[in-house]
């Protein structure tokens, strides 16, 4: 039987989870509110869950961590982007076509030593196959409106951790970390 054992919260976790939860509901609050009213047509929840996600993804324990994370973050959209977008240009959102762009995304990804993104290119592929799909008179878009989100997401989670990091340390009058 597996036992759990329970940790003693600080108050540095309590901070770090409720600074996230801001970071995730503004990156929420621009992509159904903000964004629309800038480029004049609705935000879909694919949109909202999408930048969401990255926002979670690079919120991580330091803010050098935090900006690492973005930085993997980015390279696995921006190469999904390019290669979803070339093929979204010639031909339809098909199952096969997205197997054949994660075996092509994975491939990138090794070429340029970046194994531990090959993972995110994938599922970044996923997601924009299957939206196209799903939607193929806009299919072509998709991975530019992925790249949005992921931007957006990308930016709130950063900018959030490294303000919620420095306004909590300065409190308690540590370095920052």
């Amino acid at each position: 039987m597996l036992r759990m054992k329970l940790s003693k919260l600080s108050v540095w976790d309590v901070a770090y989870t409720v600074d996230m939860a801001i970071a995730c509901l503004i990156t929420y609050w621009i992509m159904l509110f903000l964004l629309p009213r800038l480029v004049g047509s609705p935000s879909t929840s694919v949109s909202a869950l999408w930048a969401v996600i990255s926002t979670v993804f690079v919120y991580r324990d330091t803010r050098a961590h935090s900006l690492s994370a973005g930085i993997s973050r980015l390279i696995a959209t921006f190469t999904s982007f390019t290669l979803c977008l070339i093929y979204l240009w010639l031909l339809p959102a098909t199952a096969i076509g997205m197997a054949v762009l994660i075996t092509i995304g994975g491939l990138m990804m090794m070429l340029i030593d970046r194994r531990d993104e090959i993972g995110l290119t994938a599922i970044t592929i996923a997601v924009i196959m299957i939206v196209a799909a799903s939607e193929p008179q806009r299919a072509w878009l998709q991975p530019i409106l992925r790249l949005v989100d992921t931007v957006i997401g990308i930016t709130v989670g950063v900018a959030c951790k490294w303000v919620g990091s420095f306004v909590f340390y300065r409190i308690i009058g540590e370095e920052v970390r």
